[in-house]
């Protein structure tokens, strides 16, 4: 019985018919690592499998008696050094790679949530206060409750340099400008 008929396809003119699609496409289960991290990772798998080589005919070469044994038991400690070293910087890469990049802001933060209610506390009480009629004497000098005195008295006088405080002549742009 072939697998096919096990699942219930049915044969049309002696061709079964698959029942299922060739390629499934699956959610990932991970995110795929960032490019930099996947470098180092490369970089270590390789250095450790080189390694774990050197460490093999070090061994056999050894138990054969040949010349070869001492120099390849000395690269094969400087290498677990560099594959030491190597596994490191995967997650020296990781680390960094998240900390520059892949922080997610998400408002969670105590902080940030009172900093957004007082926020909107303050855009609420500017907002109740545009909207509130105004009272006292200047309110009623004009009729609109709005403008007050303010617009009774006309549009305001600006003064001229010389009149100002600590300005004496025509005024002159800083000369960081």
């Amino acid at each position: 019985m072939k697998t096919d008929e096990r699942r219930g396809a049915a044969t049309v003119g002696g061709v079964e018919k698959v029942s299922r699609a060739l390629w499934v496409e699956e959610p990932a289960a991970r995110y795929r690592m960032p490019d930099p991290v996947r470098t180092a990772a490369v970089r270590a798998v390789i250095i450790a499998s080189v390694t774990l080589i050197q460490a093999m005919v070090a061994f056999l070469s050894t138990l054969a008696g040949s010349w070869l044994a001492f120099p390849m038991v000395l690269s094969s400690v400087a290498s677990t050094v560099v594959a030491t070293w190597s596994v490191l910087d995967v997650w020296v890469t990781r680390q960094v790679w998240n900390q520059r990049n892949g922080v997610v802001s998400s408002p969670s933060s105590t902080a940030r949530q009172l900093r957004r209610e007082r926020r909107l506390a303050r855009r609420a009480a500017r907002r109740a206060a545009r909207r509130a009629p105004r009272t006292g004497p200047d309110a009623r000098a004009s009729g609109s409750p709005a403008r007050g005195a303010a617009a009774a008295a006309g549009p305001p006088r600006v003064a001229a340099p010389a009149e100002q405080p600590g300005v004496s002549g025509p005024r002159q742009a800083p000369a960081s400008v």
